[in-house]
């Protein structure tokens, strides 16, 4: 019974629709909310950076899942991902990043499942099921 539940292929193709999915949602809410730009631009001047870099969102969260989900270079789509969200953690979640909510969750918890979730893909890669497996 449990051999039958072992398919490492299929829980990388599992794992790259739950995250590549998840994430693309955030991507289309930006690129159908064009001011939430401006927000993420602010941020980073405000950090010192060039408010140009904001478009990399589009990167983050729209190219890296589609590259996830059809699963061609799905190492690199994985650590754009992570990139991403080490920019969101650092610019707008930091102070969070050591704290819980009132109902005991960790207040960061969706970014981290981002974080955590695209660093697991860049080290184990697609798997078979994958336009171009790696």
């Amino acid at each position: 019974m449990m051999q039958a539940l072992q398919n490492d292929d299929l829980g990388k193709l599992v794992l790259r629709l739950m995250v590549g999915g998840f994430m693309i949602l955030h991507g289309i809410s930006k690129v159908l909310n064009p001011g939430s730009l401006d927000f993420i631009g602010g941020t980073l001047t405000s950090a010192g950076l060039p408010a140009f870099i904001a478009y990399g969102v589009y990167v983050g969260e729209v190219l890296a899942p589609l590259l996830i989900i059809a699963g061609v270079y799905c190492r690199a789509g994985g650590l754009l991902i992570a990139v991403n969200m080490m920019f969101a953690i650092g610019l707008v979640h930091a102070g969070e990043a050591l704290s819980l909510t009132d109902r005991g969750t960790w207040a960061i918890e969706l970014q981290g499942f981002f974080l955590f979730g695209g660093l697991v893909i860049a080290l184990m890669g697609s798997g078979k099921f994958a336009v171009k497996a790696d």
